[in-house]
């Protein structure tokens, strides 16, 4: 299985609201293996289809110790948000030692399906919350970065054009 091409901040393909699955075959299953060993590789928790500039919604995730048990979501949907957690978020599209502390919902409703085309709801909190209202961002062309202040985001495009500039001298 090949490693996908993650785009990177600010890559404007990012930005890209991605459109519903609307057939699971094996093209799909091929990308969905792909993106599992893409975020393996990069020691991601998850991965959005857009960050690797496939623009359907889905997304995988691992959020095991052992890294053994992934899950594929297709069409997410937040079917409700409760209390919130402030938590530090990274990115594998904004860059390795960048993250920043933003508020999320404590607790989601998820409807969505497998990759057998089987619909399911799932109620998540913690980690699982945090990691599924990331991805269903991507999926929405919304980085984590689109959270913070203004000031803060500038700081964080600073420190990425520095890390590019030190990476090709």
């Amino acid at each position: 299985m090949p490693l996908l091409d993650i785009l990177q901040y600010p890559d404007p393909r990012l930005r890209t609201k991605a459109k519903p699955v609307t057939n699971i075959d094996d093209e799909l299953r091929r990308q969905v293996e792909d993106m599992y060993e893409t975020m393996y590789h990069a020691q991601g928790l998850g991965l959005a289809a857009t960050q690797v500039n496939i623009h359907q919604r889905f997304f995988v995730m691992d959020l095991s110790e052992k890294r053994d048990q992934p899950v594929c979501v297709i069409n997410p949907e937040i079917l409700s948000q409760e209390g919130s957690q402030d938590d530090f978020h990274g990115c594998l599209s904004v860059g390795a030692g960048i993250s920043d502390k933003i508020k999320r919902a404590a607790k989601v409703r998820l409807k969505g399906m497998d990759l057998e085309g089987k619909a399911f709801e799932w109620e998540l909190e913690g980690l699982a919350a945090i990691c599924i209202q990331h991805e269903v961002d991507h999926l929405n062309g919304i980085l984590f970065i689109d959270h913070l202040s203004r000031l803060k985001q500038e700081r964080i495009r600073k420190k990425i054009e520095k890390f590019r500039r030190q990476e090709q001298a």
